[in-house]
C-alpha cells in the first residue's frame, strides 16, 4: 500500500473516532447526550462546529462544549504536510492555526497564504485614532482581540502577549508569504471570500468559516457563544487538491514580488465547472466570480438555481444571507410542483427588503416606500421559512442545500448577486446520500430551534407602510419601480439619491469618487466611503456603468 495513502487513511479512521474513544476515557465532563456519530465517507468528511454527536475542550476558553473542533481539523490537516500548503480565507485570526502554519513554514513546507485586503492588519497594529474610527462591528472584533490577547487581565498588552495571540503577527514574525486581494494592482476584489485549504495537493478543506473565535469557537468574552454556526469539508482527492491550486494560482501570481499579475475578482478567467468522482460520490466545483455580462446560468447562482431545479421531493436550505431573485424564481416553480421547502436563515439578513425569505412566506417590505426591481412574493407562500434562535452574538453562518436528501450545495458562497457576480468564492455540489445525510441531520438540528414565519413586528411594519407610503402596493400585485439600471458614471445626484439606501452625501461621494477614476465594476463602487458588503448586495442589480 502507498505510504501516503496508508497514512491519511489511517489518520481519517482516528478522526472519525477521536470523540469516541475521548468520551469513553472520560476527557469529556459535560452532560450532554451525544448522538450517535454517523458514518464517514473516508474521502469526503464532513463537521460542523454546533453538531450533538461530538464535543470538545475549546482551546482558548477551557470550556467544553456540543460541536465538531473545526479549528483542530484544520490544525491537523495542516500538521500532516510534507511539502505544500495554501490557504486562501477571509480572515485568520486564531493563533494556533498561524502558529501551525509557521511551524510547517520552518520546517521546509511551501506556505502560501491569501487573504481579503480589509483584514490583511495585525489587530495589535491600529492606533489609537485608527480604532476611534472603526465602525461598530470592526471595533467590537477590536475590543475582543485586546481582551483575548490580554492573557494576564491587567488592561495592557506587551510584545509577548502580542507574540502570542496576534495571528498575523505570528505569521509575519516567521515571514510567511502572504498577499491579499489587492496584488492585482486593484482596490481588491468584491470580496476575497474563499476559505479553504490545500496540502499536499492532495487534501482540500473547504468551510464556511473564517478562521476566527467568533467564526469557531464563539466570541471570547461570552461564554453563552458558541460561535457562529459553520460546516466543514475534509476531501481527500488529488483532482479536486488540482482544481483549487488552479485557482489559487489564478490569485497568488507570482506572490509578493509587488507585480499586478495576481487576478482577483471578475479579472480572472472564466471557468466552466469542474467534476471529479471519488468513490461512490459525485463533486462539482465552481468558482465566482462571473461577469454579469455573461449567461446568468454559466454562474454559480445558475448552478445553484440547476440543481435546485432538479428537485422531485425536498430542498432544505440553511442560509445566511438570500436575496437572489433568479434562484427564488425557481424554489417557487418548484413549490407549484409539489415539492417540500424548508428554509432557515440568519435573523440579521431575513427581514430585510432584499431578502427572498420574505418573497417566501409570501410579503414585501419596502425601502423607502420602494420595491426591489423584480420582486415576487409568492403568490401560494409557505410556512416552512423562518429564523434559527442563536445564543447572543451567533450567527447562522451555513451556505448549504439539502436537494432530495442525495444532494448538497455547500461552500462559502452566499446565494447573493454580490457573491455571484463581484466575489471570489467556491461552490461545490456534492451527489451522496452518505455525506447528505450529515448535512440533513445538521439541517434538522437547526430546524427543531428555529422562528417560523413573518414576526409580528415585520407585520405591522408592513401593514404601517401599506398606509403611509402612497407608491406601496398589497404583496399580491407588487409594481416594479424602478425599470433601468442608474449608471453610475453619468447619473445626477438626484438619480443615485434614489437608488436604495443612497442620500445625498453618499450620492456625493459617488460623484466625487468617478471624477476622480470612472467606475468600471462593482468592485469600484465598493472603494466608496460608506459602501460595503450591505449596500452591495442591495446595488448589484441596479446600478451600471
Amino acid at each position: 500500500m502507498n505510504i501516503f495513502l496508508s497514512k491519511w487513511g489511517f489518520y481519517s479512521i482516528f478522526l472519525v473516532l477521536l470523540p469516541i474513544i475521548a468520551c469513553q476515557r472520560g476527557n469529556f465532563q459535560s452532560t450532554n447526550k451525544l448522538l450517535e456519530p454517523l458514518p464517514q465517507d473516508p474521502l469526503v468528511q464532513v463537521y460542523f462546529n454546533h453538531t450533538q454527536s461530538s464535543e470538545y475542550r475549546e482551546p482558548y476558553r477551557q470550556q467544553i462544549r456540543l460541536g465538531d473542533d473545526l479549528e483542530k481539523q484544520i490544525i491537523d490537516t495542516i500538521s500532516q504536510a510534507e511539502s505544500t500548503i495554501d490557504v486562501a480565507v477571509q480572515e485568520l485570526r486564531l493563533p494556533n492555526i498561524a502558529q501551525a502554519l509557521v511551524n510547517k513554514h520552518k520546517a521546509g513546507v511551501k506556505v502560501r497564504l491569501i487573504l481579503e485586503n480589509t483584514y490583511n492588519r495585525p489587530w495589535s497594529s491600529f492606533t489609537t485614532s485608527e480604532v476611534s474610527k472603526l465602525k461598530d462591528r470592526e471595533s467590537k472584533k477590536y475590543h475582543e482581540f485586546k481582551n483575548f490577547a490580554d492573557i494576564n487581565k491587567d488592561g495592557r498588552l506587551t510584545v509577548e502577549e502580542i507574540n502570542q495571540r496576534d495571528a498575523l503577527v505570528i505569521l509575519q514574525n516567521a515571514k510567511v508569504p502572504i498577499i491579499d486581494d489587492t496584488a492585482d494592482g486593484s482596490k481588491g476584489s468584491g470580496l476575497m471570500h474563499h476559505k479553504f485549504v490545500i496540502v499536499d495537493n492532495r487534501m482540500v478543506i473547504v468551510t464556511s468559516a473564517n478562521f476566527t473565535m467568533s467564526g469557531i469557537h464563539g466570541d471570547f468574552s461570552n461564554p453563552q457563544s458558541l460561535g457562529n454556526v459553520n460546516n466543514l469539508l475534509l476531501i481527500d482527492s488529488p483532482k479536486l487538491a488540482s482544481i483549487f491550486t488552479e485557482e489559487f494560482n489564478i490569485m497568488w501570481g507570482d506572490g509578493e514580488s509587488g507585480k499586478p499579475d495576481s487576478k482577483f475578482g471578475i479579472k480572472k478567467p472564466h471557468r466552466n465547472p469542474q467534476e471529479v468522482r471519488l468513490g461512490d460520490s459525485k463533486i462539482t466545483v465552481n468558482f465566482s466570480p462571473t461577469s454579469s455580462t455573461k449567461p446568468w446560468i454559466n454562474s454559480s447562482n445558475g448552478l445553484i438555481g440547476k440543481n435546485l431545479q432538479s428537485a422531485s421531493k425536498s430542498i432544505d436550505m440553511a442560509l445566511f444571507v438570500f436575496s437572489a431573485q433568479d434562484i427564488a424564481n425557481i424554489l417557487e416553480n418548484r413549490h407549484r410542483q409539489s415539492v417540500n421547502i424548508r428554509t432557515v436563515l440568519e435573523r440579521d439578513f431575513a427581514y430585510r427588503f432584499y431578502s427572498e425569505g420574505m418573497d417566501m412566506m409570501g410579503v414585501a417590505i419596502s425601502n423607502k416606500c420602494k420595491y426591489e426591481v423584480d420582486n415576487l412574493p409568492w403568490k401560494n407562500p409557505i410556512s416552512t421559512v423562518g429564523v434559527a434562535l442563536l445564543p447572543e452574538g451567533d450567527l447562522l453562518h451555513h451556505k448549504f442545500s439539502v436537494i432530495d436528501g442525495q444532494k448538497v450545495i455547500t461552500g462559502s458562497h452566499n446565494w447573493t448577486e454580490a457573491a455571484n457576480n463581484g466575489n471570489d468564492e467556491t461552490l461545490l455540489i456534492i451527489e451522496s446520500p452518505q455525506v447528505a445525510a450529515h448535512y440533513s441531520r445538521e439541517f434538522e438540528r437547526t430546524y427543531k430551534n428555529v422562528k417560523l414565519g413573518v414576526p409580528p413586528e415585520i407585520q405591522t411594519k408592513i401593514k404601517l407602510e401599506q398606509q403611509t407610503c402612497s407608491e406601496i402596493l398589497k404583496p399580491s400585485s407588487v409594481k416594479k419601480i424602478l425599470t433601468e439600471k442608474v449608471n453610475l458614471n453619468t447619473a445626477t445626484l438626484e438619480e443615485l439619491e434614489s437608488l436604495p439606501g443612497v442620500g445625498k452625501k453618499l450620492a456625493q461621494r459617488i460623484i466625487k469618487a468617478r471624477q476622480q477614476q470612472p467606475f468600471t465594476s462593482l468592485e469600484d463602487l465598493d472603494k466608496v466611503p460608506g459602501i460595503g458588503e450591505k449596500m452591495l448586495l442591495k446595488l448589484s442589480d441596479k446600478v451600471t456603468w
